[in-house]
Order: structure tokens, then sequence, then C-alpha cells
């Protein structure tokens, strides 16, 4: 008896190495493709490579062919459009539009560029079609059809057909060329001309598609001088109802709106027309075919609906758990993803508030600026040497000093990423910006008095003489640089700057150096002897105490503590919180005056807080704040901290109040 045997399940799936057909039964694989494998054992690693680029240049070649061939069809879909879009009729005029001044030129312009469209379109190549026509035989009684040739514009065809040829001689150039480069680095004679024979097949692959992209500019240029002739037509047509508009309505040329407004109106309705004429011939037979196609549409998706519900009915249970584990890896995604954005923004926050440049190249800037800020001092030291024959010199000069990240924060929002060289042009003109030094002369008539005496008779006179008094006034303003930020700086500049100043750049210990330089007694200071009967006053006695031992600290813009050193209103504070007298905590010297009791100048004594004003461009009415020791005498964080006197002309000029403390 013959033993029949069932026929072994196979499948089949596409793998590197082609299509493989695999036995279910027996789990052996047979492979079906011929293409040849992209095997690299046993190969040495310079055949590797040279496969491996081989292969390489071979994609990079069929993506260049790709992409030109939908340039190619992408330029024929629009030549297409273009001929189908309404063709603009010919504008009929009238003798007395003709002959009319106004309208005469745009008359003329308009025809000339209806005649030249005619002319483009009788250049497009034409083609027969067959058409048939249904005629009614009046002696017969019956319908007939009757075909005729239509003369018609030829569609453009400007597509990249596929040469069939191509695949195969592709392969098998680089199966030689695979060859080849597995021996040719034995042989440099070989090797040059491998490399001169890839040169010529690319010089000529290149030179054919330049020829074939040539052919087909050829062949759809017709086309384009047909669209650019229509286009000019209907600009022409446009522009001569346009002033016909005008004409008819005068009113409508004293407004420079209303003219665009109509110039606009008149466009639209030209192409509402022309697609509605176009439109009209093929109303009919759209018509049929819409209702047809309906039907058909209708009947697929009925079946579609069908299957559909079927194998739902079927499956229920497989797609009910492949819908629960699919919004499982959703929810999972998801998680990841706002865990990602949460990292991300805070990387990018910290990012975005620090500063750009680097830590050396931010502190070799705020040297030069210190050196500039250096020199503007000796310059004013040296003007009595400088200008000699002066009998007074009077200074009116505000305190030279900056804020070190204010610094850092304008650069970084200006040059964004910079270097000491780069920096150097824009901090000397925020220096001159900051600082202005004028010089100004005065000329005072004064008397002195001289006595004579006769020496015949003996007799003593006194006359009062008159004698030019020359004063030179030294005044030196400080426009500082958070003012200026506000000037300099675009709005959005300006907003990172702000960011900048309230983050420090994600640097505060950037300056660290600078500010751990002051130590008690390491810069020139003024010193002063406190009056024995002043220290009676145990609050004073405690403020002085601790206030003199930072005198010679230097002056470190927002500085508030020994290991940064001091500004003015971080001095004061310093004191004022460690002496015991008071707690202000850290704010400004408009802050320490708002905690202060306003008093008369005639009513101050040691212990009190002296305030001036305009010494710089702080913003607010206060400026500049010191310690009142008595005898016209105040300890202030100047620079260094000193002792000085409130009644030179300088700090007279710049008085503002004096405050007890509570």
């Amino acid at each position: 008896m013959q033993e029949f045997k069932a026929k072994a399940k196979t499948t089949q799936k596409m793998t590197r190495d082609g299509v493989v057909e695999t036995n279910k039964a027996t789990g052996e694989q047979t492979r079906k493709s011929n293409r040849e494998t992209d095997d690299f054992s046993g190969d040495t690693a310079e055949n590797v490579t040279g496969k491996a680029l081989n292969r390489a240049a071979t994609e990079r070649q069929r993506h260049k062919a790709k992409k030109r061939r939908r340039k190619a069809k992408k330029d024929a879909k629009q030549a297409a459009k273009t001929a189908e879009q309404p063709q603009a009729s010919r504008l009929q005029f009238k003798e007395e539009e003709r002959t009319d001044p106004e309208l005469a030129k745009y008359v003329k312009k308009s025809e000339k560029a209806a005649d030249k469209l005619e002319a483009a379109r009788e250049k497009i190549p034409k083609q027969k079609r067959i058409k048939a026509a249904r005629e009614f035989d009046e002696a017969t009684g019956r319908a007939k059809t009757r075909l005729y040739f239509e003369k018609t514009d030829k569609p453009p065809n400007g597509k990249l057909h596929h040469n069939p040829a191509d695949r195969p001689v592709r392969e098998i150039k680089n199966y030689v060329h695979g060859k080849v480069g597995e021996v040719e680095k034995d042989n440099s004679g070989v090797e040059g001309a491998h490399k001169s024979e890839k040169l010529a097949e690319r010089a000529g692959g290149y030179a054919s598609r330049k020829l074939k992209e040539g052919y087909r500019s050829h062949k759809l240029k017709p086309y384009r001088k047909a669209a650019k002739a229509e286009a000019a037509s209907k600009k022409a047509d446009t522009n001569y109802l346009y002033h016909k508009t005008l004409k008819e309505n005068p009113e409508l040329a004293s407004n420079p709106l209303s003219r665009f407004h109509q110039k606009q109106q008149i466009k639209r309705q030209y192409a509402k027309d022309l697609r509605a004429a176009q439109k009209a011939g093929k109303t009919a037979g759209k018509t049929a075919g819409a209702a047809k196609n309906a039907r058909k549409a209708a009947g697929k998706a009925g079946e579609a609906t069908k299957k559909t519900t079927d194998f739902i009915a079927r499956h229920w249970k497989g797609i009910l758990t492949v819908g629960v584990f699919l919004l499982l890896i959703v929810m999972i995604f998801t998680g990841l993803s706002s865990c990602a954005a949460i990292i991300q923004g805070g990387v990018s926050s910290i990012v975005g508030t620090s500063y750009t440049a680097e830590d050396e190249a931010i502190r070799e800037v705020e040297a030069d600026y210190k050196e500039l800020e250096r020199g503007l001092r000796e310059e004013i030291a040296d003007i009595e040497t400088d200008c000699p024959d002066y009998d007074e010199y009077q200074y009116h000069l505000d305190e030279i000093g900056h804020n070190p990240f204010a610094l850092a924060s304008y650069l970084t929002a200006k040059l964004y990423d910079y270097t000491r060289e780069e920096a150097r042009a824009e901090i000397q003109a925020l220096f001159e910006k900051q600082y202005t030094l004028t010089l100004r002369e005065e000329i005072q008539t004064r008397y002195r008095t001289e006595t004579t005496t006769d020496p015949e008779t003996g007799e003593t006179t006194t006359e009062e003489i008159p004698y030019d008094y020359y004063i030179l006034h030294v005044t030196l303003t400080n426009k500082n640089i958070e003012t200026l930020a506000g000037e300099l700086l675009t709005p959005e500049q300006k907003e990172m700057f702000d960011v900048y100043m309230e983050t420090k750049g994600n640097k505060p210990d950037v300056f660290g150096e600078d500010y751990a330089t002051g130590t008690p007694g390491s810069g020139e200071y003024t010193d002063y002897e406190i009056p024995p009967e002043a220290l009676s006053d145990e609050r004073f006695a405690a403020m002085i105490a601790e206030a003199e031992k930072y005198l010679g600290y230097p002056y470190v813009w927002g500085g508030s503590s020994p290991s940064t050193s001091f500004d003015c209103s971080g001095f004061v504070c310093w004191v004022i919180n460690q002496s015991g007298v008071g707690s202000v905590g850290r704010t400004t010297a408009q802050g320490i005056f708002n905690y202060t009791t306003p008093i008369a100048p005639g009513e101050a004594k040691p212990g009190d807080i002296i305030f001036f004003t305009g010494t710089y461009d702080s913003g607010s009415a206060v400026s500049h704040v010191g310690i009142y020791a008595g005898n016209g005498m105040m300890i202030h964080c100047g620079n260094p901290i000193s002792y000085a006197s409130v009644n030179t002309p300088y700090w007279q000029s710049h008085f503002y109040s004096y405050g007890r403390l509570p």
C-alpha cells in the first residue's frame, strides 16, 4: 500500500543574505536568493574596508539617483499642473477704450501680453486623440456616433524612467571592484589603474546625468514659457481692469488703502471667473463619474467593515491582550519622556544661566578692568602735578569701583562667549561710559590787605588790593554697570543680564581669590584717634571696636563679610549686626536709611549713621553710607576701609542725612 506523506510546512523571510526558507518540521534552512552575500569572514582588514567603502559608494549613488527622480517627477507634476490651469481668455476692448488716453496704455499692454501667450501656446507640442460625438439623423430618425480627431496640447513628460539593466550593471561593477580591491594593495600599478577607472566611471556617470537633465529641461521649456506668458497676461489684464475701475470710481484714487483693497478684489474675481469658465464644460461628465465612484466606494467600505467585524469577533481575547500591553508600553514611555524632559529642562536651566566664558578669561578681563580703574586713580592723583599754578584744587569724586559680577554678566549678555582679546574693545567702551572725568577752571576775584608807611611823614595806610584766585574743580562721575546695562543692551540681552546677576553665572567663587585678598592693614588708610569721652558710650564703643578690625580692607562690590571684604552698605550692616547694637541683616544703603530715624545734623553724635546721595547712579536716593565718629569724622568703606572727614567739599556736596539706630 502506498504511503502518503504530508507536505512539510515551510516559511520564508528576508534576511541580510536574501530570502531564506525554513522547514518547520526539521528546522532546516535553505537560501533561495542568488544575490552575493556580504560575508567578510576570512578577509583581511584592508579587504573588509574596501568592500565596505564600495558598498557605501553604491548606496550613495543610489540615493542621489532616487533624489534626482523625485525632483524630475516634481518638475513634471508642476508643469502639468500649470498646463491644466484655466487659460486666460483675451479681453475684448471697445473703440472708446482704445482711444481713451487714460486706458490706451493698459489696453496696449494687455493685447501685447495676450499675443505673447498665444504664441507660447502654439509652441507647445500637440497630439491627436480620437473623440466620439453622437449625432441625430433627421432622415432616418436615428442617432449615430461619429468619430473624429481632436488636436490638444501634449501633456509634459519629465519623468526619469528607471533602466531595468541599472541594478545588474551596478552589481557586476561592485563585484569586479571588490575583487580588484582585494589584490590592488599588492601592486601599486593595479591600484593606480583601478582608481583611474573609478574616476572615469564617475565622470561618465556625471556627464550622462547632466545630458539627460538638459534634454528633459529642453523638452519642458515650451511649457515653462507658456506658464510665464500666462502669468504676465493675467497681470496685464488685472492692471487694465484696476485702472478702469479707478476711472469709473474717482473717489478711490485718494485713498491708498482703498486702492490696494480694490486691486486685490479685482485679482480674486478675475481668477474666480477663469476657474468657473474651465469647470463649466466638465461638470456633466464629472457628475456621472462621481456617482459611479461613490457607489463603488460604498460597496468596498461595507465589505471592509464586515471583514473587520468578523475578525474582532473571532480574536477578541488576543486583541484585548495586545491592547493592554500597548497601553502599558505607552505609560512607561510617557513616564520616561517626562523624566527626560525634567532632566533636560534642569540642564537647560543651568546652562542658560551660567557664564559661558572660561573662568580664566573672566578673571583676566576683570583684571584688565581693574587696571583701567587704577590708571584713572593715578590720573586723578597726578592732576596737581600735570596742572600746576592753581591756588586751590577742589575734588568732586565719585567712588571708583565696580561689581565684578556685573561686568561678567554684561559681557556674557553682550558677547555670549568671549576671550580676553575679544573683550578688550568692549570693556574699553564700557569704561568710558561708566567714568567721566572733567576739569573746570574757576577764577575768583579776591582781596588782600596791604599796609604801606610814608617814609617822610611816617603815616601808615591800609589798602585792599584785588587779585585773581584760580581754582581747579576736578569732577568724576561713576555711572555703574547695572545702570548702563539698561541703556546699552537690547531688551533680550537685558533680561539675560538680570538672570546672570541673580545667579552670579552659577560661578559664585570665580572671583574668590580677589575677594580673599583683604586682611587687616593690607591697604593704605587714614586712621583717627577716637576721643575718650566718645568711647564712654557703650554702643558706640562696641561699634567702633568691630569696625576698626577691618581698616585697610579693599572695597569689593557686593562684599558683605571679612572673607569677601566689603562694600559700603555691607560694611555698615556687618558692624551693626556683629557689635550687637542692632539687627539689620544684609541690605543696601537705602535699606539702612529706612531702618534708622532721620535726625538733624546738629543733633548727630558718635554712633549715628551718615548717608550720602548721588555718589554714583544707584537708582535710589541714598548711594553711600558710613558710621559717624564725631568731630566731623566718619569710618566708611571707601577704597579701602578708612576714616574720612565729612567736611570736605565732595562729601558736603553729596550729604543727604544723619540717621539714628533704634
